[in-house]
């Protein structure tokens, strides 16, 4: 049960389960002081009437508690039975829990409760771990936790928790040692040494964490890599003659970076983030003309094949001019195209490929691969990434794009890797899109608008929710509201498209062409729109049901407007009654169009492991370390990985081999039992 809900296999699992919190219980409050307005109470008393209440879903264990001030129920919904047959009638016990109220009546469910005896009798600070309603049923309580843990630190010594990180590191960041920090922060005799130990757990796991990029980051750096020794006529004759406008500042210097990293002869490894419109594909387009210019063929790798068709489309139409052979591959096209496809790509006939996952097939050979642009990198894991590299003897040079502003913090641990550039400039001529949040109530006035807007010639998106965990609900709400928007604009005046994921792939490109052609003036999507649709004629986003999606998503969906020259706007439409933290979510969106300002927010408000998949993805789980509140222990950590690695690339010192365990887990040899 601890494996399968908290990952607890060994003892040595147990220790690093560290407490998220502690209670104060020096304090015993007496019954007939606990009121309404009570938070979280310790109690002692005598417990009689032990009984069940209630009948099926609402069956439920009550007992009541008494002392010589007054009495209180206790109540019990999950494990009611593993409880009842625990618990013993006029036994005096020591509870701890929060006060709650139900028909009037002062209660609390689900408290913690031993029986009271010397043991348990315990003053201070007592860790809260974290846990889960299964473990709960079972009857296994925050106070198991404790016992288990108190019991192993009775058994074991300094010697088997022994010191991982350098003296002269210790020394110099101001660390207690690592065996005083894993007791102190499960049992903390003070204030003072609960924080002493929380730094320096948190100080060893990031630490942990940018060694690993820092050894990324220097293996890069000394990857060998193609020169682009020259900038010749392709990338000439675009910049001077077809470019469809003018570069931004920001542009050409990141264009600058590129072209001084791939002169080098070592790969480029290189993160260029920008707002949803800041013109990242034309720095793409430019990154693989140059590599045209060296003799060399470029590919571009995006998440899904909506996105591979869209690049393939614009970056086709951008080039057109100069007879570029540029070809698309996914996992759609047909096998005798695809054998055509594999052979330009073998024989160097066709010198740019746009495509999705397929591009990293085994069967998918370059002659000669320079340049590899990842479109929308936290989509792909890092193995997806090293396969491009595979593709040559010589690895090419990596270009990864992303139209998620990343905050520094989260650049720092999922991108520390990579070298940063950001466009920060939006094109001339766009204008701010206006974004208002209206509710259900305003609907009709909502729908007129955005009529009038058609009416002058302009197109609009109305996008619905498509959550996996309720996928058929959410169709038939999109299928409802499909009938919904040919009420408001009649067939025989308007026409309507409409996308979603469940549509066969030829359909969905059919109707998003449509749009695009301006065939059809609104399209019904779901969050398949969400990138790679570039229109320029479309003015109106408006989003339904906008509480159901993250700050991030909706920051997207807003940017598939605005790219034109005319004044555009999103609309958030939302329920009438919202959650505070809802209303915050939907107030950002509204208060800012930056991108950055937006991702800070949903960095602190979502954490980062919701925010980009970390926690899915196996990559840096931090147990203790929070990268939104602990940027300063980050910026030492990274300081302290980057100088370590520099001095001892490959933590060959002995004082370093503890290090080099920590963060090669495979080569690590447990001496820790199994939890039976």
């Amino acid at each position: 049960m601890l494996r399968t809900e908290l990952e607890i296999s060994t003892f040595e699992d147990l220790l690093y389960h560290y407490p998220y919190r502690y209670s104060d219980r020096s304090q015993v409050s007496k019954i007939g002081s606990v009121n309404a307005q009570s938070d979280q109470v310790q109690l002692v008393g005598t417990l009689v009437n032990i009984f069940d209440d209630g009948e099926g879903k609402r069956k439920r264990l009550v007992a009541t508690l008494y002392d010589d001030t007054g009495r209180i129920e206790l109540i019990w919904f999950q494990g009611a039975q593993w409880m009842k047959k625990t618990l013993k009638e006029h036994e005096r016990y020591i509870v701890y829990g929060r006060v709650s109220t139900f028909n009037g009546n002062i209660n609390i469910a689900h408290p913690e409760i031993e029986p009271l005896n010397a043991e348990t009798a315990v003053a201070g600070l007592q860790p809260v771990y974290p846990t889960t309603e299964k473990l709960r049923a079972r009857g296994i309580s925050n106070r198991s936790f404790a016992k288990l843990t108190q019991a192993l630190f009775e058994k074991i010594g300094q010697g088997d928790i022994p010191e991982i990180l350098p003296a002269n590191i210790i020394t110099q960041y101001k660390l207690c040692n690592r065996y005083n920090a894993i007791r102190w922060v499960h049992f903390p005799d003070s204030v003072e040494h609960e924080q002493v130990a929380r730094y320096r757990l948190k100080w060893e796991e990031l630490f942990a964490s940018q060694l690993t990029i820092a050894q990324l980051r220097m293996k890069h750096h000394i990857q060998p890599g193609w020169k682009f020794e020259k900038v010749g006529d392709y990338f000439n004759d675009f910049y001077n003659k077809h470019l469809p406008f003018q570069l931004t500042n920001a542009q050409k210097r990141v264009l600058k970076e590129i072209r001084v990293d791939t002169a080098t002869g070592k790969q480029m490894n290189r993160l260029v983030q920008g707002d949803v419109g800041s013109g990242k594909t034309i720095v793409a387009v430019m990154s693989m003309l140059l590599a045209m210019d060296n003799g060399f063929q470029a590919c571009m790798m995006a998440p899904t094949e909506i996105l591979a068709q869209q690049h393939f489309q614009s970056i086709s139409k951008l080039l057109k001019p100069m007879n570029i052979n540029v070809t698309l591959l996914t996992g759609s096209i047909k096998s005798k195209e695809r054998k055509e496809i594999l052979a330009g790509l073998a024989d160097g006939s066709i010198a740019i490929a746009v495509g999705t996952h397929a591009l990293i097939e085994e069967s998918v050979q370059f002659k000669n691969l320079g340049l590899a642009v990842i479109d929308e990198q936290h989509r792909f894991g890092v193995g997806q990434r090293a396969r491009l590299w595979s593709k040559n003897e010589t690895a090419p040079h990596i270009l990864v794009m992303t139209a998620t502003p990343i905050p520094r913090t989260l650049a720092m641990t999922l991108y520390g890797d990579l070298d940063v550039s950001t466009i920060d400039e939006l094109p001339p001529g766009r204008q701010e899109i206006k974004t208002v949040n209206r509710t259900d109530i305003h609907r009709a006035r909502v729908m007129e608008f955005i009529r009038k807007e058609i009416d002058k010639g302009r197109q609009a998106y109305i996008v619905y929710p498509l959550i996996e965990e309720s996928e058929k609900m959410d169709y038939e709400s999109l299928m409802a509201g499909y009938e919904q928007v040919k009420i408001w604009f009649p067939e025989h005046k308007y026409r309507i498209a409409m996308v979603h994921g469940r549509q066969e792939a030829g359909e969905r490109q059919r109707n998003m062409e449509r749009f695009a052609k301006g065939e059809a003036q609104v399209l019904v999507a779901t969050t398949v729109i969400e990138v790679g649709v570039d229109v320029p004629n479309a003015s109106v986003m408006l989003i339904e049901s906008a509480e159901r999606f993250g700050l991030s998503q909706l920051h997207q969906l807003r940017g598939r407007v605005g790219r034109g020259a005319e004044q555009s706007y999103c609309i958030l439409l939302t329920s009438n009654k919202l959650g505070l933290d809802t209303l915050r979510r939907i107030n950002v969106v509204v208060s800012t169009n930056n991108g950055f300002k937006i991702a800070e927010e949903d960095l602190s408000m979502r954490g980062p492991g919701d925010l980009y998949g970390t926690r899915q993805s196996g990559e840096f789980k931090f147990k203790i370390a929070d990268i939104v509140t602990d940027v300063a222990i980050l910026e030492q950590t990274r300081n302290a990985a980057l100088q370590l690695i520099t001095e001892d690339p490959g933590l060959r010192n002995p004082q370093h081999m503890a290090l080099r365990e920590l963060i090669l887990p495979k080569t690590r040899q447990s001496h820790w039992g199994k939890i039976s």
